[in-house]
């Protein structure tokens, strides 16, 4: 698929098939993805969480309570430390920044391979943090559910964008 295509495809999935876990491989070049994001002074800050277990992915519903939530094969989360992550002059940290690329990097990925996602910050951090096994300091900036849609579901048409004129400066 051409990157654009890519890009206006993804859209965030509501509607997981429970029975349908996407395959080791295609998971391994969805966290690739991820690993081999840029971030800032190369720091690479991150930890990626892939859960398939389903003790596990029990635990993880008690972070977020959507019942098509519940449906996913497998949860990808994102985490970090702000020890680990690079510091501008004023104490700006780029964990936020970096994490989020990566996760970026990843949902394309998983869009690329048919595989679906959700952008998901609404969770609970303590049950989150509680389920995955984090220390204190380990921020998880956001999760996505990964798997393939339910049978039945309909892509929606593209959502309206403002157009370059609202959005672009060129200086």
């Amino acid at each position: 698929m051409d990157f654009t295509d890519v890009i206006r495809r993804r859209e965030s999935l509501r509607s997981y098939d429970p029975d349908r876990p996407v395959d080791k491989d295609t998971l391994e070049r969805i966290l690739e993805a991820g690993r081999i994001a840029p971030s800032a002074v190369n720091r690479q800050p991150w930890r990626f969480f892939l859960v398939s277990s389903k003790p596990i992915l029990l635990k993880l519903r008690e972070c977020y309570g959507k019942p098509w939530f519940h449906d996913a094969p497998h949860v990808l989360a994102v985490a970090g430390r702000r020890a680990d992550a690079y510091k501008r002059r004023d104490g700006t940290s780029s964990l936020e920044v970096d994490l989020t690329i990566a996760m970026d990097h990843m949902i394309l990925a998983a869009e690329n391979e048919g595989v679906g996602t959700c952008w998901i910050m609404a969770f609970d951090p303590a049950a989150l943090k509680n389920a995955l096994g984090l220390a204190d300091e380990e921020i998880v900036l956001c999760i996505t559910p990964l798997g393939y849609p339910r049978q039945g579901w309909e892509r929606k048409k593209e959502k309206p964008r403002k157009p370059p004129a609202e959005t672009v400066r060129y200086l």
